[in-house]
């Protein structure tokens, strides 16, 4: 797992640009699932480019967002609106920096598949949230790499195909890792790329009727 900060930081100038469909599958969702933010505290865990942090903050939420790549950060901190979000350097295989309960909602894209410890990164996010309050978290779908699919993007520069590092946690792991941290699943969606979404985004013509992501909606036990 040593390269994933080093690959971001190089994945950051394209993230936004290159027609990843996992992205594009997956915002319609968490947008749906995150519901009414305004007044609320929300962090945003691995928040990459700011994808999410920035309209959270455009729908009234106080943003906190915290990334251990630099160079996401530095994309994220360059858009329209990112002046009112509070951007972190942090590495979530560490403790968060926040105060318990100090959170009404959690924010977590696409990151599960980078973290060794999952018990330890559900423990922080419930920790960090007030007794009651809600976790939306996105992953890529372990039917994935049964495909041999993983995080990668292509490098502009230098043409090279790079794999940042992946680990292939099972849909049990993901889920039992964050029960055990004092989360209440409210619901728990696979998502499954159609012939139409295909035709937007040519890299999931392959994965037709395959899971690609799973969503869970929790709320953190009393």
């Amino acid at each position: 797992m040593a390269g994933v900060r080093g690959g971001y930081d190089r994945w950051a100038l394209v993230y936004d640009h290159d027609a990843n469909p996992l992205p594009a599958l997956e915002e319609p969702l968490v947008r749906a699932a995150v519901g009414e933010v305004a007044g609320r505290a929300v962090l945003d865990l691995g928040c990459g480019t700011g994808r999410h942090a920035v309209w959270l903050a455009a729908a009234g939420a106080r943003v906190t967002a915290v990334d251990f790549s630099e160079g996401m950060l530095d994309e994220a901190r360059r858009k329209a609106g990112a002046a009112a979000v509070r951007f972190l350097a942090h590495d979530l295989h560490r403790p968060l920096p926040f105060a318990d309960a100090e959170f009404d909602l959690v924010v977590s894209a696409l990151v599960l598949e980078h973290l060794c410890d999952l018990g330890a990164f559900f423990a922080e996010a419930r920790r960090v949230l007030r007794p009651g309050g809600r976790g939306v978290v996105s992953a890529m779908h372990p039917a994935m790499f049964l495909r041999g699919s993983q995080a990668r993007f292509t490098d502009p520069e230098s043409g090279q195909l790079v794999q940042p590092g992946s680990l292939p946690h099972t849909l049990g792991d993901m889920v039992m890792a964050a029960v055990r941290s004092g989360f209440t699943m409210q619901a728990i969606h696979e998502l499954v790329p159609d012939e139409a979404f295909a035709a937007r985004y040519p890299r999931a013509l392959r994965y037709v009727g395959w899971p690609m992501l799973v969503v869970f909606a929790m709320s953190a036990a009393p």
